[in-house]
C-alpha cells in the first residue's frame, strides 16, 4: 500500500514537473508565465502520549528570480545594506551554476520586520526580488532529544545528484540526520506549484493555475517526552549517555546524549562559526553517544562470562574461589579493584561485590574464544538495527582476531576480557539491549524507535511492531541465577550498585568501570589523574526485577566508578518512569 501510494504522489509530482513543466517553460519564453513550486509541509513528529516534537513554523523568506536580474553586482550592492550581508554572499548564490534562470534562489530567511519594511521601500529598484513564506521546521522542545529526532538542512550538491529523480531541487530542504533522515521519504511531503503570470519586473499579476502541495506524513515514535527530559536532566553538566528500553518489545523509552545542541540551529542553514565551534568542540556535541559512542564494558561484562561459564559447565555456581588481592599470571601480576581482596566467595557473590580476580580465574577456564562467542549472542560486536543511521557495531577481540594480524594471545589477555577491558568496545545502547534481553527472559529485540506512520487525511500507512532477532543461550536455570545475582547488586549490604536501590521497588544491575588510563598511571588516585584519563562510569538495570517495565543502560565518561556516578542516574530515571507508570494506571 505504502508504494502504491508513492507511486501515484510522485507521478503527479513528475506530471506537474516534467510533462507540465515542458508547457510553462515555452510559455516562459515571453517571460510573463511562470511555474511557482510551492514547499509543503514536513510530516510531524509526536511521542508515545501524542505529543508534538517536532513540527512546522512560517518563515519571510526572500528569494531572486536571477533572470530578472541585469546587473548582478550592481543588485548585490544594493540589496546587501537591506540585510545586512555582504555582497559577494548575495552574488555567489544568484550566480549558481547548474540552476534554472527562472528558479527562485533563496538569499536569506526568517526575515524580520524591519528588513520586510526595507525591502518593501526598495522594491522597485531591486527587480526580480519576493518574499514567500515558506515553512520551516521547528521543535518544541529546542534541544530535547536532538540527537534522536536529528536536523533538517539545505540540500548540498551532491545529495542532489542522488535525488534529483525523486524530486529534488536546488534550495530544498531535507533530513540530514536521526529520524528526520531515517525517516525522509515519508516526512518531506510533495511540492505543488503555481502557474503565475508577471510583469516586467518580475510581480506577480495573477494566478493562472494552481496544485496544493501534499504535507508529509506524521511520525509516531514510543519516546516518553517526561523521561527523555528526565534522562536529559540527569547528564546535565557531564558527558555520556542513557537509554531506556521497554524489555517486552525493545520500544526506546529514552535516548539521551550529552553535551547536546539545538536542532533548530540547523534548520534554516547553521552559521559557519557555529558549525565550526560545534565541529570542533572536544566533547562533541553532534556526536549521538547512544548510538556511536563505544567503550569497553567494564565488569558489566562480568554478566556474559558468568552466563557462559554457567551454560558451558565451567563453574559449579556454589563453588568459592579466593581473592587475596593480587592474582600473579606469568611474568604479570593482575590486581583487585580491591586492594585487600575479597576473600573467598562464591558466583554470585563474586558478580554482587564485581570481585576482579574471581572473573580472572572463571575467564582462564572459559576461554577466550567462548567469551567472544558469547559477547556476540548478548548482541555485542553488531549493529542493533535500529532505525537511526550512523549506528556503530563495536568490536568484540577474539584469538581468531590476532591470528589475522599474524598476532598470538596470551593468557593476560584473556583476564583482562574477563573484566570487561582491553580493546572490547560496546555502545550504550548494546548495553541496554543486552539487559533488557536478561530481563525478558533472553529475547533480544531489535531496538523500535517509532510505531507508526500517519498520512495527511489521518489513515494509519505504517505500523511497527516489536522484532526479535535473537535468543540468548541460557536456560532458565541459568538465567534465574544470573537475575539473583543482578538483584543483589542493588539490594545487598556489599553490592556495588547499593545507590541504585528505591525503597518498595526490587531493582537488578551491574556496575562497571571502563578504563580509560594504561596500568602505570593507574596508580594515582582517580582524582589526581587528568579528566581524560578517569574511568568512564557504568550502570545497567532493570526494574521491577519481578516484572520488569524498564531497562535502563547509563554511561557516564570520565565520571569514575559505576557504583557512585552511574547508578545515581539510573536510580533517579527508573522513579521517573515508575511515577509515569502510576499515573498511567490512574488514569
Amino acid at each position: 500500500m505504502v508504494v502504491a501510494t508513492f507511486g501515484l504522489l510522485l507521478l503527479r509530482l513528475w506530471h506537474l514537473q516534467v510533462i507540465e513543466g515542458e508547457e510553462f517553460r515555452r510559455l516562459c519564453e515571453s517571460n510573463r508565465i511562470r511555474l511557482v513550486k510551492v514547499a509543503p509541509l514536513r510530516g510531524r513528529i509526536f511521542d508515545r502520549k501524542g505529543r508534538i516534537l517536532a513540527d512546522n513554523r512560517p518563515s519571510f523568506d526572500l528569494f531572486v528570480i536571477p533572470e530578472d536580474v541585469k546587473d548582478k553586482e550592481s543588485f548585490a550592492e544594493g540589496l546587501a545594506p537591506l540585510l545586512g550581508m555582504p555582497p559577494e554572499e548575495i552574488l555567489g548564490k544568484i550566480s549558481q551554476r547548474g540552476r534554472s534562470p527562472f528558479q527562485p534562489v533563496r538569499i536569506k530567511g526568517d526575515l524580520t520586520w524591519e528588513e520586510l519594511s526595507r525591502i518593501k521601500i526598495r522594491q522597485m529598484e531591486l527587480p526580480g526580488l519576493k518574499v514567500s513564506v515558506v515553512p520551516v521546521r521547528t521543535y518544541l522542545y529546542r534541544g530535547l532529544a536532538a540527537h534522536l529526532l536529528g536536523t533538517v538542512g539545505e540540500i548540498t550538491r551532491e545529495e542532489l545528484s542522488r535525488r534529483r529523480a525523486k524530486g529534488y531541487d536546488i534550495g530544498d530542504y531535507l533530513g540530514k540526520t536521526g529520524l528526520e533522515a531515517a525517516w525522509e521519504d515519508y516526512l518531506r511531503g510533495l511540492k505543488g506549484g503555481r502557474q503565475v503570470e508577471v510583469d516586467a519586473l518580475g510581480r506577480e499579476l495573477r494566478v493562472l493555475r494552481e496544485v496544493e502541495p501534499i504535507p508529509g506524513w506524521d511520525l509516531h515514535l514510543t519516546l516518553d517526552l517526561d523521561l527523555q527530559r528526565k534522562a536529559e536532566e540527569l547528564l546535565k553538566g557531564k558527558a555520556g549517555a542513557i537509554v531506556a528500553l521497554d524489555p517486552s518489545s525493545g520500544a526506546v523509552l529514552a535516548m539521551a546524549s550529552a553535551p547536546s545542541y539545538d536542532p533548530a540551529a540547523f534548520a534554516r542553514g547553521i552559521p559557519l562559526e557555529m558549525w565550526k565551534k560545534l565541529n570542533e568542540d572536544p566533547l562533541h556535541p553532534l556526536t549521538n553517544r547512544a548510538i556511536r559512542g563505544l567503550y569497553a564494558p567494564g565488569s558489566v561484562f562480568k554478566i556474559v562470562v558468568a552466563a557462559a561459564a554457567l551454560a558451558e559447565g565451567r563453574v559449579d555456581p556454589d563453588e568459592r574461589l579466593h581473592c587475596g588481592g593480587l592474582f600473579p599470571l606469568g611474568q604479570k601480576v593482575f590486581r583487585c579493584w580491591k586492594e585487600e581482596g575479597h576473600g573467598w566467595m562464591d558466583l554470585k557473590q563474586a558478580i554482587i561485590q564485581s570481585c576482579d580476580i574471581y572473573f580472572y580465574q572463571l575467564g582462564l577456564r572459559v576461554g577466550p574464544e567462548l567469551m567472544a562467542s558469547y559477547a556476540e549472542a548478548f548482541g555485542f560486536g553488531r549493529c542493533t538495527g535500529i532505525e537511526l543511521p550512523g549506528e556503530k557495531a563495536g568490536f568484540v577481540p577474539s584469538p581468531a582476531w590476532k591470528a589475522k594480524r599474524g598476532e598470538r594471545w596470551y593468557d593476560g589477555e584473556t583476564v583482562v576480557m574477563a573484566i570487561g577491558q582491553g580493546p572490547f568496545l560496546v555502545t550504550p545502547l548494546q548495553m541496554a539491549r543486552m539487559i533488557a534481553a536478561v530481563a525478558n527472559g533472553g529475547v533480544l529485540y531489535q531496538p523500535l524507535v517509532a510505531t507508526e506512520v500517519i498520512d495527511p487525511e489521518g489513515k494509519g500507512v505504517r505500523s511497527y511492531r516489536p522484532r526479535p532477532m535473537g535468543r540468548l543461550p541460557l536456560s532458565p536455570r541459568v538465567l534465574r541465577r544470573l537475575k539473583e545475582a543482578l538483584l543483589g547488586v542493588v539490594e545487598d549490604e556489599k553490592g556495588t550498585g547499593r545507590a541504585a536501590h528505591i525503597p518498595g521497588v526490587s531493582v537488578a544491575g551491574k556496575t562497571g568501570t571502563a578504563q580509560v588510563a594504561k596500568m602505570g598511571q593507574r596508580r594515582l588516585k582517580p582524582s589526581e589523574l587528568p579528566y581524560e584519563l578517569r574511568d568512564h562510569a557504568w550502570f545497567v538495570a532493570y526494574a521491577p526485577a519481578e516484572a520488569p517495565t524498564i531497562a535502563v543502560a547509563v554511561v557516564v565518561e570520565h565520571g569514575g566508578h559505576g557504583g557512585s556516578a552511574a547508578a545515581p542516574l539510573a536510580r533517579e530515571l527508573i522513579k521517573e518512569w515508575l511515577s509515569i507508570e502510576g499515573e498511567a494506571d490512574e488514569t
